[in-house]
């Protein structure tokens, strides 16, 4: 709950007031108590005893003060007569509870920021958080699963601990007050609300303890049914296709009957706060109406003052009842505190040293020296011992079979991935010893699955540059053998594309791509095979633009069809993870090795 604390900070200017409010209200209920009593003695037609001045001197302080009280209000019926002092006694009465609801509102007006800006604080928190996590973080988690840290576990924390701050701050200056004025009247009776509200916390507690277990674990399964529904929506084709449509519902099913069962018995355990805590105050109040009434009986007590008594242990009883509910809501979302945190406390893995360099030109080569590399929990290594340089202006390409680790090698040169030995230089610098800002600001990548986002055409190839002119934008479109078909959609370069580009057909989808590289202009280009999945004459069209964006650029390119890298200055053939084979297209195939056969493969 501590850990909390800190997102509080910006708002502590807010949470005074709301605190300064809470506190004048509970002052301002407390005080409706004897404010009450003066009532009840005018309506009960008490009289002041003869012997009221040794009462006051000699008896206790409580009877001092009933005694001057009835003292003062018998001389305003004396001199005003009892029906006009029972109107002031009402007029009283409202003023303090008018004070006591506007400081109420007041308070619920100063937190409502504080509860929104905190949620708002958390969600920016793990926005940012997630951008700047590795990319071997991801691979070890399940999207969905994220998505649901990012929604249903941050309004958890809205719903269950920041909702209930009001009651966390409000309810304990209600108590302690009301409690204070009950040992005033009476310490014996008091003894049982404190035997309540020990008693009731005892057991409110130990119910209670297990929430916290059971509200992570609900919030978990509610990770995979996201997942599942994620799942579901991108693979439908394939669902479909292969006629397993009751195989995902039964998936589906199995965790949602399970996310079900969990929820169940949390709602049980919580629900049984309020009625139990009922229970037990109902109980007490028995005893206390009991033992209350022998006192009056006695004369040790007046009716008046034990009717006032009760009513301040009624100012106790709803109060701690909300009190209970609330550590109770608390304990629900911690749960989700703590899966929200393992986001925002993930180690960084990838991260700028303190003495890091800048680097805003790249002038000689690129250079992997003995670099190997191991994903986390693989059997075997992705990279052993890979060496290989890039000089400017010169396009390296890598071939080879599925899981060769082509791709690792592109991951790892803009530090997407960290080397587990060896090094990678830029310019003879180490690209750890770099500002990974400004190492990835000299290249450009064009993945051979093309990602664009939700949004219109010219923000998409201007993604992630600043203050570019709408003449630029058209420019790239153009030299991307995009322009034609943008100027044909209903809005222009201001047309929406949809979820991923789905609006657009694959080849055009692939030259965005390409433009919005040719916009950034960078000086080393890492190109996975952009044309494999598309058909003829959208990959003449796409290879068109390649070939422009690679025009005097260093380039590392990822070969699936080997027509396309037969001018590469070095073809590397990677096997499981390490280089088998170097050269020109010419020098391989001379070799006759396996260069040579995936071409005669390819040619059939």
């Amino acid at each position: 709950m501590f850990q909390l604390l800190r997102y509080y900070a910006p708002y502590k200017k807010l949470l005074a007031l709301a605190v300064l409010c809470n506190l004048l209200m509970s002052v301002f209920m407390v005080v409706s108590i004897p404010v009450l009593q003066p009532f009840l003695q005018i309506l009960f037609n008490r009289e002041t005893p003869s012997d009221a001045g040794t009462a006051i001197a000699t008896g206790s302080s409580f009877e001092g003060f009933e005694i001057r009280s009835k003292l003062f209000f018998n001389q305003l019926i004396a001199e005003q007569g009892r029906e006009k002092a029972l109107l002031m006694v009402c007029a009283m009465l409202v003023l303090v509870f008018l004070g006591k609801n506007l400081f109420r509102y007041l308070s619920l007006y100063f937190l409502a920021p504080v509860r929104n800006g905190i949620v708002r604080d958390f969600r920016q928190k793990m926005v940012n958080k997630m951008l700047d996590l590795p990319l071997s973080f991801f691979s070890n988690e399940r999207k969905g699963d994220l998505m649901s840290r990012f929604t249903a576990d941050v309004q958890e924390i809205e719903w269950s601990i920041v909702g209930v701050m009001e009651a966390i701050v409000r309810e304990p200056i209600v108590i302690v007050g009301s409690l204070a004025f009950m040992l005033y009247i009476s310490p014996s009776l008091t003894m049982f609300v404190f035997g309540l509200l020990l008693f009731t916390g005892l057991i409110i507690g130990g119910i209670g303890r297990t929430l916290r277990k059971q509200s992570g674990e609900a919030q978990t399964r509610l990770g995979y049914i996201v997942s599942l529904v994620e799942e579901t929506l991108g693979g439908l084709r394939i669902i479909k296709g292969f006629n397993a449509e009751a195989y995902q519902r039964e998936r589906f099913a199995k965790e949602n009957r399970a996310y079900a069962s969990t929820l169940t018995r949390i709602y049980r355990r919580r629900d049984i706060a309020s009625p139990l805590s009922e229970f037990l105050g109902i109980t007490v109040v028995s005893v206390l109406l009991w033992y209350g009434s022998k006192q009056v009986f006695s004369g040790t007590l007046s009716a008046e003052t034990f009717i006032t008594f009760l009513y301040a242990f009624f100012n106790v009883i709803d109060p701690a009842k909300s009190f209970s509910s609330a550590i109770y809501s608390i304990r629900k979302g911690m749960g989700a505190v703590e899966r929200v945190q393992s986001v925002l406390n993930a180690d960084l893995l990838i991260r700028d040293s303190e003495n890091a360099l800048e680097i805003k030109a790249f002038k000689e080569q690129i250079e992997f020296k003995n670099v190997s590399f191991q994903y986390q929990n693989a059997d075997r290594a992705a990279l052993e011992n890979i060496s290989l340089t890039i000089p400017r202006g010169k396009m390296v390409a890598l071939v080879g079979a599925s899981g060769a680790g082509k791709s690792t090698i592109a991951d790892l040169l803009p530090r997407f991935y960290d080397v587990g030995a060896g090094q990678i230089l830029v310019d003879g610098i180490d690209i750890r010893q770099l500002r990974t800002r400004d190492l990835r600001a000299l290249m450009g990548i064009v993945s051979q699955e093309a990602v664009l986002f939700n949004d219109s055409v010219r923000n998409n190839i201007a993604f992630g540059n600043e203050n570019i002119t709408d003449e630029a934008i058209e420019a790239a479109a153009k030299a991307a053998n995009a322009h034609e078909f943008i100027v044909q959609m209903p809005d222009g370069y201001q047309s929406n594309i949809g979820d991923r580009g789905s609006k657009l057909s694959g080849g055009q989808r692939q030259r965005l791509t390409i433009a919005r590289a040719l916009l950034k202009n960078p000086p080393i280009l890492i190109l996975d095979e952009a044309t494999s999945a598309l058909d003829s004459e959208s990959e003449q069209l796409v290879q068109y633009a390649l070939e422009r964006l690679l025009e005097n650029r260093t380039a590392l390119v990822i070969a699936h069809r080997l027509s396309t890298v037969l001018d590469a200055d070095e073809i590397l053939v990677l096997d499981q993870g390490k280089i088998v084979e170097r050269g020109t297209h010419e020098q391989l195939m001379a070799e006759g090795h396996i260069y040579c056969k995936l071409v005669e493969l390819q040619a059939l």
